[in-house]
């Protein structure tokens, strides 16, 4: 199929001229911008330290944001509100369960009814666990991490790519880790969760790809969030001396990439996980 699909297109631009959707037809603008408008964003957790950021970043790049929270309902709400004052009917909220199937099919007519089909998903959402070493960890807290990383991608691939298919275009961003390539004690829960979630979005990145559809991971390092500004505890030596910028980077390192995989300039981008952590982990090439 794959095969027969490049052999017509080869027949395409022999019979007719430069392919359609060739960068090079058209004018280089300066500067180049990142352009959502048009688009609809869902954001799970966006009420949590980091969706917060994504949220106003896609917004300000002209996205409508579906706000997802799963109980900071006031803090979803206020920025919801703030989003709206400055740009009018660019967002909502949606709650529930982001792992449970039924309550993300619930989101979808509520998303579209407000903003519009979602053309971008950020799973962004995550609970957390225990730090204790492998042996004495619980069933218990692999599950919750299993279920809000892997059952929590599976769920928005399942209910927003049908829409997505239909239309040639649309993006799945994930929240990974730089913890996954480092082999931390005390976090095997959250590590193995998130491998597991690189397995299942490199298949759907090959699965979906065909469709027009990206599936790509962000792997943040440990960025300075609004907490850390709180707490004037931005500053980590010792985790600071070992990466080669020297220094954490911020919750807007983030989103700015998450911004950028969401857009139409990363339209040959798919199945890969991009490290934000100032190359404390540096993947093979």
């Amino acid at each position: 199929m794959r095969f027969a699909h490049a052999v017509a297109r080869r027949i395409r631009r022999h019979t007719l001229g430069p392919m359609p959707d060739d960068p090079a037809r058209t004018r280089l603008t300066s500067p180049m911008l990142i352009d959502l408008s048009n688009r609809v964003a869902l954001v799970t957790g966006a009420a949590g330290e980091l969706g917060r950021p994504i949220a106003r970043t896609l917004a300000t790049c002209g996205a409508k944001v579906a706000i997802h929270y799963r109980s900071s309902r006031d803090v979803a709400e206020r920025l919801c509100d703030e989003l709206n004052t400055l740009y009018p009917s660019q967002a909502c909220t949606v709650s529930g369960d982001i792992a449970k199937l039924d309550d993300v099919s619930a989101m979808r007519p509520i998303i579209e009814n407000e903003l519009g089909p979602v053309d971008i998903v950020v799973n962004n959402a995550v609970n957390w666990f225990e730090e204790r070493p492998v042996i004495e960890q619980s069933a218990d807290q692999f599950e919750r991490v299993f279920r809000s990383s892997v059952l929590h991608a599976w769920a928005t691939a399942r209910v927003f790519s049908e829409p997505m298919i239909e239309r040639k275009w649309g993006r799945f961003i994930s929240l990974g880790t730089e913890v996954t390539s480092q082999a931390l004690i005390n976090r095997a829960p959250y590590t193995a969760a998130k491998c597991a979630m690189d397995g299942l979005l490199r298949s759907l990145a090959q699965e979906l790809g065909q469709h027009g559809i990206t599936v790509n991971q962000v792997a943040p390092g440990w960025v300075i969030s609004d907490k850390d500004r709180r707490d004037r505890d931005e500053v980590q030596p010792l985790y600071e001396s070992g990466v080669p910028l020297r220094r954490r980077g911020y919750d807007q390192d983030v989103a700015n990439m998450i911004a950028f995989l969401a857009s139409d300039l990363a339209g040959f981008v798919t199945g890969v996980r991009v490290p934000v952590c100032g190359g404390n982990i540096m993947p093979e090439a």
